[in-house]
């Protein structure tokens, strides 16, 4: 009998008109953007549905991007799709705790709005960069890191792929190194922070604070943690790791390899766009993976798992 993950995507996922549809076809769908912009005072519908600048603004992209995966799951679990696991990367993994019945949706939302805005603010903007790093064995990645002072790796995303972050200087660089280390290319990406870095240590402190206030509760499926790369089945391990999350690595490789190693072998996208479909097929070509990112969509999933 299969076994199933419900994923949820990052930042650099959101676009333009992303759930419109869900939110035409599905009253608990309707219900959750019109709750989720009550509760932070936005309007979320112009926010998700309209081009506009904000939405690729960190302090405005988690929390449109968490209420669109959440209001995704809500119609996979109406028709009957229901999972043995989650997982997110970064700010997805907020969307997977709630999945998994950690805590309301609505407070998953409220969380990352206050958690995008301690990111975007806590290193000035200008000051800190990330950078993807292509075709390049993780080992000789790290080789290169150790001789470097104020760059760290960010995302294991797959293999071929990692994603270092800190000041934008050493960035800048320790990219030029890896390129001549023997790096088929790097990519400076279009972010407004370190995202990942140790710089941001203060803002998982500030965070903590927030998640001190939030009221948990005993899973009723298992998430696995980017921090470590492992399944958290105990909620009482789930604020510290939330708060180390913001300045730790990203495990999202080792963290896809120990599904699997569990007998995961389906896997569902939920939210805009197919990376993590593409970070998968470098991981492991042998299970399944699903992509809900429009209405569409979960037709091709109910049929194919029901």
């Amino acid at each position: 009998m299969s076994k199933l993950a419900f994923l949820y995507p990052g930042q650099g996922a959101q676009k333009a008109g992303m759930g419109a549809d869900f939110y035409e076809s599905s009253e608990s769908a309707r219900d959750l953007y019109d709750e989720a912009g009550k509760a932070l005072g936005l309007d979320m519908k112009a926010l998700c549905f309209k081009e506009n600048a904000l939405l690729d603004l960190t302090e405005y992209t988690q929390a449109a991007l968490v209420t669109t995966c959440l209001a995704m799951t809500r119609v996979l679990l109406e028709r009957g799709i229901t999972p043995d696991i989650t997982a997110g990367l970064s700010l997805g993994e907020y969307a997977a705790i709630a999945a998994a019945g950690g805590m309301t949706e609505l407070d998953a939302i409220r969380l990352v709005r206050r958690r995008g805005i301690l990111m975007q603010n806590t290193v000035p903007e200008g000051e800190g960069a990330m950078c993807a790093v292509i075709g390049m064995e993780t080992e000789q990645i790290e080789a290169v890191l150790e001789r470097q002072e104020g760059v760290s790796v960010a995302n294991y995303n797959c293999p071929g792929q990692i994603v270092i972050t800190g000041k934008k200087d050493s960035v800048e660089k320790t990219a030029e190194e890896l390129k001549a280390a023997g790096a088929k290319r790097t990519v400076m990406l279009n972010v407004s922070g370190p995202f990942h870095s140790p710089l941001l240590i203060p803002a998982g402190e500030e965070l903590l604070r927030e998640l001190e206030k939030t009221t948990f509760f005993p899973l009723k499926i298992p998430y696995v943690t980017n921090v470590l790369a492992e399944r958290v089945e105990d909620i009482g391990r789930t604020r510290e790791l939330l708060m180390q999350q913001v300045s730790s690595p990203v495990k999202w490789l080792q963290s896809m390899e120990q599904m699997i190693g569990e007998g995961i072998d389906t896997f569902i996208e939920i939210g805009p766009g197919k990376t993590l479909a593409g970070f998968m097929r470098k991981i492991n070509r042998n299970v399944k993976v699903y992509n809900v990112s429009s209405w569409t969509d979960v037709e091709k999933v109910v049929g194919g798992l029901c």
